[in-house]
């Protein structure tokens, strides 16, 4: 892709899924990649697949609900790389303690509602917040963050997730009009059905499943590396007219303009 070579991308959440293959194909574009996750083993297994395929990838550990560990991801990404260009933020609590207990409104559970906007829409803010002020100073700098379908079609459960997903969108389009004259750019993608690790731990039923290929107008389910591919374009140079926006990417399962 156009302008990816030599680009420095932080990808908050790169331990695995979605945020696992897209570092590998930022890592395969010429990029050197900072894995941050909370699971550091994770990020250094991600790290090393892309060293080993002949990229430059550090990992990093960090918490996204943690002011000052947002703030050390992309300090130590400036201090490895003399810099920093771009920020994927893919990163989310999906643990069965929060995701788990996160019901309807009725059944609203505040802490939970707390860790997830904490985590999910706060964490994302922050960690916007951290790289802006170097994207400023260098008049460039590309934003992509992971928003959900649950965002748009509404969810009978998972409130707090949703609404979580909801805020990223406002917060994207804040970004990108507040900033996009000063050379920066933000856009979502926001994913349907793909089978991660934490799309299981979502209690995907093999019914559900079943009943999700039947209404999807697709072969087949998503991939990480379907979301991968989209997310490395949107950081790309190849995208530069492309700002505010939300991508809806589920295989024609969600149809909206």
């Amino acid at each position: 892709m156009k302008g990816l070579n030599d680009k420095r991308i932080i990808v908050a959440g790169g331990g695995s899924g979605i945020g696992r293959a897209t570092a590998e194909r930022l890592g395969g574009e010429g990029v050197s990649v900072a894995v941050g996750d909370i699971n550091l083993p994770s990020a250094q297994a991600t790290a090393t697949r892309i060293t080993e395929a002949g990229g430059r990838a550090i990992a990093i550990a960090f918490d996204l609900g943690d002011e000052e560990s947002v703030e050390q991801l992309t300090a130590q990404t400036i201090a490895a790389f003399g810099g920093v260009d771009g920020l994927f933020n893919v990163a989310a609590d999906t643990s069965e303690r929060v995701l788990g207990h996160d019901g309807d409104l009725l059944r609203m559970d505040v802490d939970v509602w707390r860790r997830t906007l904490e985590v999910n829409l706060i964490g994302y803010a922050l960690t916007a917040r951290s790289v802006l002020p170097t994207f400023i100073e260098q008049g460039h700098g590309v934003i992509v963050n992971t928003s959900s379908a649950a965002a748009h079609v509404g969810d009978q459960q998972r409130a707090a997730y949703q609404t979580s997903k909801a805020g990223i969108n406002a917060l994207t389009r804040h970004i990108a009009t507040r900033w996009g004259r000063d050379g920066i750019r933000a856009n979502a993608v926001s994913p349907g059905v793909v089978l991660t690790e934490s799309a299981e731990r979502m209690a995907l039923t093999p019914e559900g499943l079943a009943f999700v290929k039947q209404t999807i107008p697709s072969t087949r389910l998503g991939a990480p590396e379907d979301l991968a591919g989209i997310v490395s374009f949107l950081l790309s140079d190849d995208a530069e007219w492309i700002n505010g926006q939300v991508w809806s990417i589920n295989g024609g399962l969600l149809l909206r303009e």
